[in-house]
């Protein structure tokens, strides 16, 4: 089982956690990896885009000449998407981009980012994380002590509101709940500190 150094807020050691070989300990599966990613970048698409056919362009009411004797060809509306200024035809209309991966390969995906960082030690684990006011600056020199200065992930199992609030204005640090927590955001951040109760959570959740 891989074992990782507990610290606290000052960074001394004052423990050590075995993690669960079935979620931290996997070998990782890139293609699912892949997968997972290209999952949630999809549901972030807002599918807003939409052009006017030729029912939702303005005007074009009334036929612009007889059908026929003119010599030219025949024609209902101004607005036909052959003239300029009518309507486009197979344009795009908004939709949404999201799908789902069966649930078996999104838990094996989430296993894989996090087997992934704990190969990579990129993984901190944290006894607890508890300010007693919401400052910026002492979210920033926790994590400096840690060792997570740069992009960070901050798992903890419940959403300390203090320690949100001093987390959100640092550029590079994200903070989410155990239940919340997904292979993008796992593998977007340099480090991903993990409270031992969010520990604990993830691995009841994933380790069944």
């Amino acid at each position: 089982m891989p074992k990782l150094q507990v610290v606290d807020t000052n960074g001394n050691e004052v423990g050590e956690v075995e993690l669960s070989e079935k979620v931290f300990g996997i070998t990782p599966n890139k293609a699912v990896l892949h997968e997972a990613v290209k999952m949630q970048r999809a549901s972030m698409r807002l599918g807003t885009h939409a052009v006017k056919n030729r029912s939702a362009v303005r005007g074009g009411g009334r036929k612009p000449r007889r059908q026929k004797g003119t010599g030219m060809a025949r024609v209902g509306t101004i607005r036909s998407p052959l003239w300029v200024g009518g309507g486009v035809v197979f344009g795009p209309t908004p939709r949404s981009y999201a799908y789902k991966l069966p649930k078996k390969v999104r838990r094996l995906a989430i296993k894989s980012a996090l087997s992934s960082k704990v190969i990579d030690s990129e993984v901190i684990v944290l006894n607890e994380l508890k300010l007693e006011a919401p400052k910026t600056k002492e979210m920033v020199q926790i994590l400096n002590r840690i060792g997570a200065d740069r992009k960070a992930l901050i798992v903890t199992n419940e959403l300390d509101e203090k320690a949100v609030l001093a987390s959100r204005n640092i550029p590079g640090v994200k903070m989410i709940s155990a239940d919340g927590i997904n292979v993008l955001d796992v593998l977007s951040y340099d480090k991903v500190v993990f409270t031992q109760g969010a520990l604990q959570q993830i691995e009841e959740v994933l380790g069944s």
